[in-house]
């Protein structure tokens, strides 16, 4: 088997390297500087993805959008990001990781003020896009950068610290969104990036000086490869966001971007196999270790965004709770995490990362199967415990599989990795949210419809329930009879809509136990028992 290159055995990179190392870390104290000023970056980057999803309603009244065009400020953000993550690889080596990340930042930081004087729903669609697609450059740099400045000895504190941000950032997001807009108003939800986006992008243009630039790559730019690309996966993005909404193919929108989405990923595919520089190198899925890393973080993508979703859902349509509330009860995922990113850090230096990966997709199992035993009353504390074992599992999956899936490429092939693997992340969240949603349409209408039958005349206890709401009504109003239909019919759609949450919960716990018997099922990483070496 051919020798591939560790991370302990790459000399340290260029320029920075000025200064005295930093022992604990293994780099000197510029190069840390710059490094968390990039982390910090991607945290915005990140966090917008769902900030505004609590919000979404003060954006729609603010700016008089309709019920239809307001989820394109969510969808627009996510289709313009989803195209650029795997492009980045190419961009930092043809500018440098220096002129990508300042670049980024800068443009985000003016998109997220252009989103905040925004007057019309088509002014916000355009900016959105602009802000995902600038700030999407961000995110896959700072894994390739912790993976090749910082040796293997350090992993333990460098890939806690990214998989904490990567993870943390879109679980608070809502939290977030909520108080500013509660606060203030939805303005905020991208002012709070300006001061922060500037700091970053003067931090990183005099702090980081990782690599040299390659402009020849620019001379070969597979223009074809990237209109593939970017048709087959931002028409691929539409398709799972909007499906649900639609009934799928039976809209000829939907219909219409899944052939291009088919059209454009076989052009894309084909490029990239026979192009001279294709726009995205597939070859890093010729590591196993890289391949099977890419599929765990497509299903941790359902886990982040899927739950990170449901919970939301649940509390605003069946607890009645604002943004405040909402963002208030999802806190406790993010302070599980905060808490175990340490610990995830030491095991992952004393442990195999099949037994971590093991232990996190049973932790996922185990919360949501806890969460299927859901009914109408719960709330902060019944949705305590699956909440923890949810922030406890993040963090004990993404670092093995952070470390699986980058830690043991040769350096040259970082980059572009690096986008590959948060691209199967986030299309892990989009494929999840679109069966989800599914999922809960289905099986709502099946409960409701079984429900039905339960309540219908000569049912003695439905008979019996609607006597006492019609007695309750008639006592306060005139048309008390119709107002204790109503209300039966409200009460039998919630408990439709709680049965489908229960039934969502289900096939998650089933999906999480199996990738964890499948974690056991790989080879061990050569690498890791490097990893809790010395330098």
């Amino acid at each position: 088997m051919a020798h591939s290159t560790t991370i302990d055995e790459i000399p340290q990179v260029s320029g920075a390297a000025k200064g005295e190392t930093l022992a604990w870390i293994g780099v000197t104290p510029r190069q840390l500087a710059g490094f968390l000023a990039m982390v910090f970056g991607m945290f915005m980057a990140i966090l917008d993805i769902q900030i505004v999803s609590a919000s979404l309603s003060e954006i729609q009244a603010g700016l008089s959008a309709s019920a239809d065009e307001i989820p394109w400020v969510q969808t627009s953000y996510l289709i313009a990001e989803v195209v650029m993550i795997p492009l980045s690889g190419l961009l930092a080596r043809a500018f440098s990781t220096r002129v990508l990340f300042t670049a980024s930042a800068v443009g985000f930081t003016i998109a997220s003020a252009l989103c905040a004087t925004a007057t019309t729903i088509d002014q916000m669609i355009v900016y959105r896009a602009l802000q995902g697609f600038i700030g999407g450059g961000m995110i896959p740099s700072v894994f390739a950068v912790a993976f090749s400045l910082f040796p293997a000895s350090k992993r333990g504190i460098v890939s806690p610290m990214i998989g904490l941000v990567a993870t943390l950032a879109p679980t608070i997001g809502p939290t977030v969104g909520g108080y500013l807009s509660n606060a203030f108003s939805w303005h905020w939800l991208f002012l709070v990036n300006v001061g922060p986006g500037i700091l970053v992008a003067v931090a990183v243009f005099f702090l980081v000086d990782f690599d040299k630039p390659d402009r020849s790559l620019l001379r070969r730019f597979d223009i074809v490869g990237f209109a593939a690309m970017a048709l087959f996966l931002g028409s691929m993005e539409y398709v799972l966001e909007e499906g649900p909404r639609y009934d799928w193919f039976d809209d000829a929108t939907i219909m219409t971007f899944a052939v291009l989405c088919a059209a454009g990923g076989l052009l894309f595919f084909w490029r990239a196999f026979t192009a001279e520089q294709p726009i995205v190198e597939l070859r890093a899925f010729r590591n196993r270790n890289f391949a099977f890393g890419s599929a765990f973080s497509f299903i941790m993508g359902i886990g982040l965004y899927g739950l990170t979703y449901l919970y939301p859902v649940y509390l605003s349509q069946v607890r009645g709770y604002d943004a405040l509330m909402i963002g208030e009860t999802m806190f406790v995922t993010g302070i599980a995490m905060f808490l175990t990113a340490p610990i995830a850090g030491r095991l992952s230096q004393m442990l195999d990362p099949r037994v971590m990966m093991l232990v996190g997709f049973m932790g996922f199992a185990l919360g949501t199967y806890v969460a299927s035993g859901i009914t109408a009353d719960w709330d902060f504390h019944e949705l305590l415990l699956p909440q923890i074992l949810r922030g406890c599992s993040l963090m004990l999956c993404m670092v093995p599989i952070n470390n699986l899936s980058l830690g043991t490429l040769p350096p040259e092939q970082l980059k572009n990795a690096s986008g590959l693997y948060n691209l199967t992340r986030n299309l892990g969240g989009a494929v999840g949210l679109a069966v989800i949603n599914t999922m809960l349409n289905n099986r709502m209408d099946l409960h409701l419809a079984r429900l039905h039958e339960s309540v219908s005349w000569g049912r003695a206890a439905a008979e019996e329930t609607l006597a006492g709401l019609t007695q309750q009504f008639s006592a306060q109003i005139a048309d008390g009879d119709q107002a204790a239909l109503k209300q039966l019919a409200l009460l039998v759609r919630r408990e439709a809509s709680v049965l489908a949450f229960s039934d969502v919960f289900l096939v998650l716990t089933a999906l999480f136990a199996g990738m964890a018997l499948l974690a056991m099922f790989m080879r061990k990483p050569a690498a890791h028992a490097g990893a809790a070496g010395g330098h």
